[in-house]
């Protein structure tokens, strides 16, 4: 027997928790190639949120294509970055992601640091390096130190050193000593990839020798607030950094994952060829914070980020400022990456939750499919709404595998069983049998209940007689082209094969399929079997064979359905009177010379679709009461048949009324305009034997059959 629902379910919940349980470990161990894939997913979610407006207070001076073609390749005379810092000099803070290590000559030199000096708001940069073996200067390295941060709050109350945490370099490429000397401090403008070789953050404290110095962004933050950067450490690495009253939440190695604002060009940016010929007014940078960099291709200061894969160096410091003075940084907690845990875990038991209940395949991976979409449509929302980025590899990676899981066990013990089933018993019960099976196994238990079902009877006319006259295997050959067409016909109408008797077929519609439809069924498959026998008549009469007439019985009304068989071998079918009469209806086609009559019942409820008329009222046997039977034409709008069922209407009941000589005649005159009509002919012999012999006084017209 199959498993029962709730064993079943269990077993959906454990494969699903187990799964679960493998993707969050791996999750926690993140191996290189699936946080390769992760990293391009977040990617994603940056190119799919709108782009940002970044705060007015910072601003960009771009070395770019037009100063180039203006000035001259890079780098420029230093009269002329002079020039610039001048241009400057109402800004607040001026940070160059420039580095002037080498000396040019003393006048240019000294231009640009006199011009330093009178701006008095220049933040110099600087490059930490690890491929030289030379030494900076030790007049270098003591200007640096008044950038170098000294205050450090612990946390836990240990001596954590942050030195253990943050990226440490061998070597300093310094400002040269002239340069300098009144810049109001100095910054590192190191960026570092992630291990793809993307930039998404930024590291905003570097180590050298025992020291620790601040990265460009957050130098020229400094000077910008006139405060002290102050390192929240704690155990595990820095906790953040304090600056200007606000807390920046940094990783533990000093990292801050970037919150883009768009592509190359999103900040408000003009060309330091207009500020070095006064074509922008100084008024434009007033008590703003200004950054100093190439945006010109040919200097290759390109990073790829996931917003642009040539984004300017110097607009990743700029980022870094705009994300801590608008306070609009990504979440990056505890919480973020208790979110991403909870999905793991949660994804695979929802998808087990559902896969246990739908039994459909499609509708479980439709379903499946809906859940992959909310999930990216969440994680989309959280991004651009609330700045929270979640893992999308992983969430998915664990609803994929839960849904594989839950579908591989479904098909490896629940369809297995499915399959049993359909090889154990499609060979003698019907495929929609067998798959109501399936759904309810219960039905495998011996019983019936009482349902409105109509039967209908096929069968070939002196079958026996045939049956002697044609080889073995000339007659099997014959049966099969015969059956298989009809039984598609059956399969097409939903109605249910119940068995074939030699050459009979009986079929039974609305069990186990619920059809409310049922007695019109039957009658189109009736129609359509008659139809399809004269076309294999045409080819069989070619190839030698017999001629095959048919006949079909239909009845409508409550029967017993279900298993009737017995321990050892199942039996669906249907038994009761209702079953009885169509057999017997099936059989009375040979007395009229028809192909398909149906009972009354039956002709009730079909007569909308289908053209009949009424042939009799007979007494069969076993039954006291007699019955009214019809006889199908075809379906409704064909004129001639029209005109027959009129006619035959008109003469049946002279016919009723004893006038046998007036029903005669006129059944007579419908045997002239349609002379195959053998339900005529039967009736003008009948009419000639009661003008011989008149029936009793009160006859009922009831005709008494014989036929089983």
């Amino acid at each position: 027997m199959l498993s029962s629902p709730r064993r079943q379910s269990l077993f959906f919940y454990l494969v699903a928790l187990l799964v679960a349980v493998v993707v969050l470990l791996v999750y926690l161990l993140s191996p290189f190639f699936l946080e390769f894939i992760d990293l391009r997913g977040k990617d994603f979610l940056y190119r799919m949120r709108p782009q940002m407006r970044p705060p007015e207070d910072v601003v960009i001076v771009a070395i770019d294509e037009k100063s180039i073609n203006e000035l001259g390749r890079w780098p420029w005379k230093r009269k002329l970055i002079a020039r610039l810092v001048d241009g400057l000099a109402s800004a607040r803070v001026v940070a160059f992601d420039v580095v002037f290590s080498e000396t040019e000559d003393r006048e240019n030199d000294t231009a640009l640091a006199t011009a330093i000096k009178r701006a008095g708001n220049v933040v110099l940069g600087y490059f930490m390096r690890d491929d030289t073996p030379v030494s900076p200067s030790l007049e270098g390295l003591g200007e640096l130190e008044r950038s170098a941060i000294r205050k450090i709050k612990h946390l836990d109350n240990t001596d954590t050193d942050p030195l253990d945490f943050v990226p440490r370099y061998s070597s300093i490429e310094t400002n040269t000593p002239l340069i300098g000397r009144f810049a109001r401090g100095f910054g590192s403008f190191n960026i570092i990839p992630d291990r793809d070789g993307v930039y998404r953050g930024s590291h905003l404290v570097f180590g050298y020798r025992d020291g620790l110095y601040p990265a460009l962004s957050l130098e020229a933050l400094r000077r910008y607030f006139g405060t002290e950067i102050v390192l929240r450490v704690a155990s595990y690495g820095l906790d953040g950094i304090e600056l200007g009253g606000r807390n920046i939440p940094v990783r533990e190695d000093g990292s801050l994952r970037l919150n883009f604002y768009g592509a190359g060009g999103t900040f408000t940016t003009y060309s330091a060829v207009d500020v070095i010929k006064g074509r922008v007014l100084p008024e434009r940078f007033k008590d703003r914070l200004v950054f100093v960099g190439a945006t010109e291709l040919g200097i290759y200061d390109m990073r790829p980020t996931p917003v642009d894969v040539v984004f300017p160096g110097v607009e990743v410091h700029a980022t870094v400022s705009a994300n801590v003075l608008s306070a609009r940084y990504l979440a990056d907690s505890v919480t973020t990456g208790l979110l991403d845990v909870v999905l793991i875990l949660t994804l695979p038991l929802a998808t087990a939750l559902v896969t246990s209940r739908v039994t459909n395949r499609y509708t479980g991976l439709a379903i499946f499919l809906a859940l992959a979409l909310l999930t990216v449509g969440l994680e989309a929302i959280l991004f651009i709404s609330e700045g929270i980025l979640l893992s999308p590899l992983y969430p998915l990676l664990s609803l994929s595998l839960g849904y594989t899981a839950t579908e591989a066990y479904r098909n490896m013990v629940v369809e297995r069983k499915s399959r049993f089933y359909r090889k154990a018993f499609s060979t003698y019960v019907p495929p929609q049998v067998v798959e109501e099976i399936i759904k309810e196994p219960e039905r495998l238990s011996l019983g019936g209940e009482k349902r409105e079902i109509t039967v209908l009877f096929a069968d070939i006319r002196d079958f026996t007689a045939l049956a002697e006259s044609m080889r073995p295997e000339r007659l099997v050959s014959l049966l099969h082209e015969y059956l298989t067409p009809l039984t598609e016909i059956l399969f097409r109408e939903k109605g249910t094969l119940d068995k074939y008797i030699g050459d009979a077929i009986m079929a039974i519609f609305n069990a186990p399929h619920i059809l409310a439809d049922h007695p019109q069924r039957a009658c189109r498959v009736a129609f359509a079997m008659t139809e399809k026998l004269r076309e294999l008549r045409k080819d069989w009469r070619k190839r030698g064979y017999p001629e095959l007439r048919m006949g079909v019985g239909i009845n409508t009304g409550e029967a017993v359905v279900g298993n009737m068989g017995t321990e050892l071998r199942f039996d669906y079918t249907a038994i009761g009177d209702t079953v009885n009469l169509a057999s017997r209806l099936e059989g009375m086609n040979r007395i009229y010379g028809t192909e398909i009559i149906v009972s009354q019942t039956t002709f009730e409820r079909a007569k909308g679709e289908f053209l009949f008329r009424e042939l009799d009222l007979v007494r069969v046997k076993g039954r006291a009461r007699p019955v009214r039977i019809y006889e199908l034409l075809g379906t409704k709008g064909s004129t001639p048949k029209q005109e027959l069922a009129d006619a035959f209407e008109r003469a049946l009941k002279l016919y009723r009324l004893s006038r046998f000589r007036d029903a005669s005649r006129m059944f007579q005159a419908i045997l002239e305009r349609f002379p195959e009509d053998r339900p005529s002919l039967v009736y003008v012999k009948r009419c000639e034997r009661f003008i011989q012999s008149p029936p009793p006084s009160g006859w009922d017209g009831v005709c008494s059959t014989r036929e089983k």
